[in-house]
């Protein structure tokens, strides 16, 4: 009956919970809490592909730049963005997040970053990168 009642005591939401008050855990307060941009990357035959959500935007709000191996994905919101301070409107609810995004990601070498193409099509930008020439399997012949 003992281990019945460690049991109970001692569950996986008693640990978190415990652990959430643990003082020598290193947890930001949820208004300091850095909200990421939604993203997909995924990876498959043709090569390495970015879906980044960009609601409300048009294709020269966002800016791709490319630095050596480094992709660099932004939109800086501007004040005539934001309803609130040209209109003087308060919003009721507020689901759709047009926020300023800066993402940057480092692209091994397997992928030819210089090819890469953009399209921006219903809000969502995809980013296509082709596998490199040289990362292609390679039949090597024994002399």
């Amino acid at each position: 009956m003992s281990t019945l009642f460690y049991e109970r005591t001692i569950s996986p939401f008693d640990l978190l919970f415990k652990d959430f008050f643990n003082s020598e855990l290193n947890f930001q307060p949820a208004i300091n809490a850095k909200i990421s941009h939604p993203v997909d990357i995924y990876e498959n035959k043709n090569g390495l592909h970015f879906e980044v959500a960009c609601t409300g935007l048009s294709k020269d709000d966002v800016n791709i730049d490319i630095e050596g191996d480094i992709l660099k994905i932004s939109y800086n919101k501007s004040k005539e963005d934001e309803c609130c301070e040209v209109n003087d409107c308060n919003y009721i609810h507020r689901g759709v997040a047009r926020r300023s995004f800066n993402l940057g990601y480092k692209i091994v070498s397997k992928f030819d970053l210089l090819k890469a193409e953009a399209m921006m099509e219903n809000g969502l930008l995809v980013i296509n990168i082709p596998f490199a020439k040289t990362s292609k399997p390679q039949v090597l012949k024994i002399k």
